[in-house]
């Protein structure tokens, strides 16, 4: 069974697979949510705010509780779930906001310590996120998946920043990698093996962030990249979602995106058969599960979608979608095992 939880402004939606059956039920969250996590160690859903700070519920979001009110900006932007860290009945959880800071809690979001060496990386003072060109923040957070003392972070507009201590200390971005980073990702079984999508195209790491190599041939025109995703069978069989510039991604109204295919090192290949139009279809968050090789998720505003053949063909998972969902922006999925 598997469950993916997708978050809008201010909803959160559940849908649940079962036995290739599909249900879907949604639940009130805090107003403005821009990041969702879920600790499969606890059971507590997270969601981070916009303006109001981050928020826990211990019952599937039925009700919610403020965490960390006087520790973290009021702007979280990203949440991420520790798969190598859990201590007594909590896994480590993180969280990014703007401005760029890092948090970390070991008790369930109760109590926080901060990384203030990362905002002091002498990049720093060129980081800004152009559309509040004041400011930055901390759009991804991935804490590997093979050594617990080694996590990741994305800035928006900064680039991929690497700790080797659990977040004491960092190491500034490397050449190679981009500057506009969207999503940092590791892949479940190959050791230092790292994917980011950049608002400049794709980079990869084959040696755990060491080093860093770019690749957008086949894209074209679409080298806004704002997710990646690596099959869990195979590190060199991956996806990405794709528009051509940040106007034509998120909001369904303007949107025009796509997904995209690459295998073996080849080339980037467009994906369509199974997927909605590009019109009006917002960028797709991409999921997958370290249980199934070969199976993407990709959810976005018109519907879930699932490939079985290694991303090369999708198909619409038959479950009742919400008619407000259409036209609104998606903000952030986690899937659920």
């Amino acid at each position: 069974m598997v469950s993916i939880y997708f978050a809008t402004e201010n909803k959160i939606y559940k849908a649940v697979e079962d036995d290739g059956n599909w249900t879907m039920e949604s639940m009130d969250g805090p107003e403005e949510i821009r990041s969702i996590a879920y600790d499969e160690v606890s059971g507590r859903l997270f969601a981070g705010t916009f303006n109001d700070g981050l928020y826990g519920s211990d019952n599937d979001g039925e009700s919610w509780q403020r965490l960390g009110k006087d520790v973290l900006h009021d702007r979280v932007m990203s949440i991420a779930v520790s798969k190598t860290e859990q201590l007594g009945e909590f896994s480590v959880i993180w969280a990014g906001t703007e401005p760029s800071m890092l948090y970390r809690s070991e008790n369930g979001g109760m109590t926080w310590t901060d990384s203030p060496e990362l905002v002091e990386l002498p990049s720093e003072p060129g980081w800004s996120f152009p559309p509040r060109p004041d400011t930055h923040h901390v759009r991804t957070i991935q804490p590997d998946l093979h050594e617990a003392y080694r996590i990741f972070v994305g800035i928006e507009l900064g680039g991929v920043m690497r700790s080797l201590d659990h977040g004491q200390s960092w190491e500034d971005r490397k050449p190679g990698s981009y500057h506009d980073s969207h999503s940092v990702r590791a892949h479940p079984f190959v050791e230092d093996r790292i994917y980011e999508a950049a608002g400049e195209g794709f980079a990869e790491s084959f040696d755990g962030g060491d080093t860093w190599t770019k690749f957008n041939d086949g894209l074209g025109d679409y080298t806004y990249m704002v997710d990646v995703a690596a099959d869990p069978g195979d590190a060199d069989t991956m996806i990405a979602s794709v528009a051509r510039g940040p106007r034509e991604a998120y909001m369904p109204d303007r949107a025009f995106t796509r997904l995209v295919r690459r295998e073996a090192g080849g080339e980037w290949a467009f994906v369509d058969e199974g997927l909605p139009k590009s019109e009006g279809s917002s960028v797709f968050a991409l999921l997958t599960d370290s249980d199934q090789p070969g199976v993407f998720y990709a959810v976005n505003n018109t519907g879930i979608y699932v490939s079985e053949d290694a991303g090369r063909s999708f198909r619409k998972v038959d479950a009742r979608w919400p008619a407000d969902v259409g036209s609104e922006r998606m903000l952030d999925a986690v899937l659920v095992k």
